[in-house]
């Protein structure tokens, strides 16, 4: 079952992760201060859901590795980073997460009102050390499974 469960760890420096640079984005993220949902403009978690109560997490874990041999079979001359770029499966996974979601919600575990966090982190929330309290390692950078994960909570 793809969900659990979380203690939820919040790190308000998770916020800032947004502007480390990656290729091609010398500044971070683009949507930093942009975009609905991201921050600075977006509070801290806490703030929206109540933490002390039941707040679980419900996840799609993608097999990046399995898909990385496939590109590379299907492109020998791709490199490391075109093999394992987003762009090629994150669609497929997160239709996958939505219906992993859809599950849980029909479920009632957590009953109405419930709110659900569709991006932790740009909320502060270490989405690392949350999921290792459902018992899930994640592996940075994803090289077997990528993980994508949705908070469901109680409103504040």
């Amino acid at each position: 079952m793809p969900w659990s469960r979380v203690s939820v760890v919040i790190d308000a420096k998770m916020q800032r992760r947004c502007l480390d640079k990656y290729p091609g984005h010398k500044n971070g993220c683009p949507n930093y201060g942009r975009k609905a949902g991201c921050p600075p403009g977006v509070e801290l978690i806490d703030s929206v859901l109540d933490v002390s109560d039941r707040v679980f997490a419900v996840w799609n874990a993608f097999d990046i590795g399995t898909h990385a041999d496939r590109m590379w079979s299907l492109h020998p001359e791709w490199s490391e980073r075109q093999a394992f770029c987003c762009l090629y499966w994150q669609r497929g996974a997160r239709k996958k997460l939505r219906a992993e979601l859809l599950k849980f919600l029909q479920s009632q575990i957590l009953p109405r009102p419930r709110r659900i966090i569709d991006c932790p982190e740009a909320m502060g929330v270490d989405v690392t050390a949350t999921m290792r309290s459902a018992g899930v390692e994640l592996e940075w950078p994803p090289r077997k499974i990528a993980y994508q994960v949705y908070l469901v909570g109680v409103p504040k």
